[in-house]
Formats: C-alpha cells, sequence, structure tokens
C-alpha cells in the first residue's frame, strides 16, 4: 500500500471511529433529542467556519494581498505551480510576523488564498520556498480544508454533547433511560478528549500527504526537506504567543507557529518535523532511484 493510500485510508477510518464516538455518546449522554440539538449547533458554527476559514485565517496574521508587481518572483512560482497542477491561480498574500511560516485556505481551488510570512521570505531559497508552495498547493487540490471542517464538527458535536451531559437531571428516580452518573461524568471528562486527539491525527495525517504530493508537484522533496528544517529553527526561535488569535489558526500553518515544546507536543496539529524530513528523503529516494 503507498504511503498515499495509507494516509486515505487512516483519515477515512478515523472520521469513521469519531463518528461513532458521537453516536455512543449521544445515546448516553443526550438521546435522541440532545444529539439531534448538539449536531445541528455544532454543524452550523462549522458551515459558517468553512465558508469565512479563509478570512479568520488571513485577519489571524495580518496577511495582507499582493499584487504580480509588488510580489513578481512569489507570484511567478505560484503560478507555474497551479499551471502545472492544471488548476486556478489563488490568492496571494503576506503577512509581516517575522517567524518563517506559510498556509493556504480556502474551501476549494477556486476559493484558495496562500499565504506567506515575510520571515519565511527572508530564510528560504527560491526552490525552497518552490517547494512549500507546492506543499500549501497541495492542502488545497486534497480538499484538506473540507476533511478539517468536517473533523471539527465532528469533534464539535461531541463536545456539545458532553457538555449537555451537565444539565441532565441525576438519582431519586427509577427511570430506566437515566444514564449511569458515573458513565456520565466519564463521558463528560473523556469524551472531548478523545474527540480532540482523533481530529489530531486526522490532521497529523493530512500533513504528511500534503508533503508528499507537495514534492511530486514541485518535484523537489530534498528541497520541502531542506525547508522544513530551517522553518522549525524559525519557529522554535520565534514561537507565537499562543493568546493570540493564531492559536486557533494553527493547524494551517506549514510548521507549528506556536511553542510545541513538552506535553504540548503531545497535542500538536503537525507530526514531528524529524519524521517529515525523513520521509521526504525517503520519497527522494524512492523517486532517483
Amino acid at each position: 500500500m503507498t504511503r498515499t493510500l495509507s494516509n486515505t485510508v487512516k483519515t477515512t477510518v478515523l472520521l469513521a471511529v469519531l463518528t461513532g464516538l458521537i453516536v455512543a455518546v449521544g445515546g448516553l449522554v443526550a438521546g435522541t433529542t440532545g444529539l439531534v440539538i448538539a449536531a445541528a449547533l455544532s454543524l452550523g458554527l462549522n458551515a459558517y467556519l468553512f465558508f469565512n476559514s479563509d478570512k479568520l485565517a488571513l485577519r489571524s496574521m495580518a496577511a495582507r494581498p499582493v499584487s504580480p508587481q509588488q510580489a513578481p518572483e512569489l507570484y511567478a512560482v505560484v503560478a507555474e505551480l497551479a499551471q502545472r497542477a492544471g488548476q486556478p491561480m489563488p490568492r496571494i498574500y503576506v503577512s509581516p510576523v517575522a517567524q518563517p511560516n506559510a498556509f493556504a485556505t480556502g474551501r476549494n481551488p477556486e476559493h484558495a488564498a496562500v499565504a506567506v510570512t515575510d520571515g519565511i521570505l527572508q530564510v528560504l531559497s527560491r526552490r525552497e520556498l518552490r517547494a512549500v508552495l507546492g506543499h500549501e498547493l497541495a492542502h488545497v487540490y486534497n480538499r484538506d480544508i473540507l476533511t478539517s471542517s468536517i473533523a471539527a464538527g465532528l469533534a464539535g458535536i461531541v463536545t456539545m454533547l458532553a457538555n449537555l451531559a451537565i444539565f441532565l437531571p441525576f438519582g431519586g428516580s427509577d427511570d430506566d433511560d437515566r444514564p449511569n452518573p458515573f458513565a456520565v461524568l466519564l463521558t463528560v471528562l473523556l469524551a472531548p478528549v478523545a474527540a480532540g486527539l482523533i481530529q489530531l491525527a486526522i490532521s497529523r495525517s493530512r500533513e504528511y500527504q500534503a508533503d508528499h504530493d507537495g514534492a511530486e508537484l514541485s518535484g523537489d522533496p530534498l528541497a520541502l526537506a531542506s525547508a522544513l528544517a530551517k522553518i522549525s529553527r524559525g519557529t522554535a526561535a520565534l514561537p507565537l504567543p499562543a493568546e493570540s488569535g493564531v492559536a486557533t489558526q494553527s493547524h494551517l500553518m506549514i510548521a507549528n507557529p506556536l511553542n510545541g515544546q513538552g506535553v504540548a507536543a503531545l497535542f500538536a496539529t503537525h507530526p514531528p518535523m524529524e519524521e517529515r524530513i525523513k520521509r521526504l528523503q525517503q520519497q527522494a529516494h524512492a523517486v532517483a532511484a
């Protein structure tokens, strides 16, 4: 099984597990009515986020649109990659952030935006920047924004159902339909954590696939590996504050913009950078063989 197919299967299985968790938690905590209410509220919120994720992400990084005249080299690289993929030209943005990073957003190629920071333009060569942009475009072409929105919506339903459990009456009744208080307490504590971990696993799987597909698009896995090494050092040296608006958009970045040391690394939306670089080096070796 190829790594691309493996990541796709893994994502599908994780989404299925997340859906099963919703059914289990809904039946235990809130019954059919609570499940429907939680689903409607959560999916409504995430539908809004899906259609407005580009605006929220760009605003969080204070990114400004740039024209071909303002950023001719950046435009030329993106246009070449988009043409190579047979896809429309995305909007281009530059963020004044000194940390080297990049992200893509938009629900489909027709509504896509690619953003880079001032920091990444300073530290990467043209070859490395081209590889990074290939990674970001791969996220768009793989519909990863849709995937992450679905995962966030499902995880939100689980969390909302667990919160509903707090308002359920306990004890003093022979009603067989009333949930066991101990079971509900465990659900309140553990279900949101489980849903969050599944969502993170999905995000990590899509990151590996974007590395692979982006390297194929650029035709240069080693350039992406080199870029990731530089970006990793830059994000470690210049982490963004967790309380900033970027925290809610950090999963979109090519590297975690926050401080991901210690226990926080267990809940990171990105896989270990060392493993990503290793996989890209193996991909380059396979292509050369």
